[in-house]
């Protein structure tokens, strides 16, 4: 069993979930910035699950030039870590904002067990997800279906992770997706899951509480 399945003695009670629907990308972002510079010690660790409208977002090593074409998506430069994502209804978002140092393990850990999370959701729907080495994410048969970025602060995390659930991935063809040339994206109903986002949301957050 990898140690990604299993909470640290250390780990805090159940991470409280705030479901935040539909929510504008960039207040969201603000606002986990002031949540992430105000904690204290003792500040709980939080999940926010939520979808974003359509909006092209660039990572802190992202390069304008792997937008092909934003049309009237707008872009916005981000503390996140990696290259350029689209977010769009449909698409499940989930936020992270956890004390790492408390919670006793760092970003590589804190990304196998967010892939781990995905992996596991995909298999209860009989699905096969597989990571990458060196791309972070989730794929299925090579195509991606989840995206990972991060951002840590004085051992602080936020931001978080993507996936396609029931959206148009049309916009995925205006750009280089994570800054690779032709990479396929795919989702969930795609791969025959019928299950809306709302219930998806609730599955995933289940499976982080259980591995974070």
């Amino acid at each position: 069993m990898s140690s990604a399945q299993e909470n640290p003695p250390s780990a805090n009670k159940p991470l409280p979930i705030k479901y935040l629907g539909l929510a504008d990308y960039e207040s969201t972002w603000h606002a986990m910035q002031t949540f992430t510079a105000g904690r204290g010690p003792d500040t709980p660790d939080e999940l926010w699950l939520l979808e974003h409208p359509p909006v092209f977002t660039l990572g802190l090593a992202g390069k304008r030039e792997y937008i092909l074409r934003a049309g009237d998506i707008p872009i916005i430069s981000v503390d996140r870590g990696g290259q350029v994502t689209y977010h769009g209804p449909g698409q499940l978002v989930a936020y992270l904002l956890l004390d790492l140092k408390r919670r006793g393990y760092g970003v590589r850990e804190l990304v196998s067990r967010m892939e781990q999370a995905i992996i596991d959701l995909l298999a209860d729907y009989g699905i096969e997800g597989t990571r990458r080495a060196k791309a972070p994410g989730v794929y299925v048969a090579n195509q991606k279906i989840a995206a990972l970025g991060l951002r840590i602060k004085h051992g602080m995390s936020y931001h978080g992770l993507a996936l396609n659930v029931d959206m148009d991935l049309a916009p995925f063809s205006h750009i280089n997706p994570c800054g690779y040339e032709g990479l396929e994206v795919t989702q969930l109903k795609t791969l025959g899951v019928t299950e809306n986002v709302d219930r998806v949301m609730e599955k995933l957050g289940h499976q982080l509480q259980r591995l974070l």
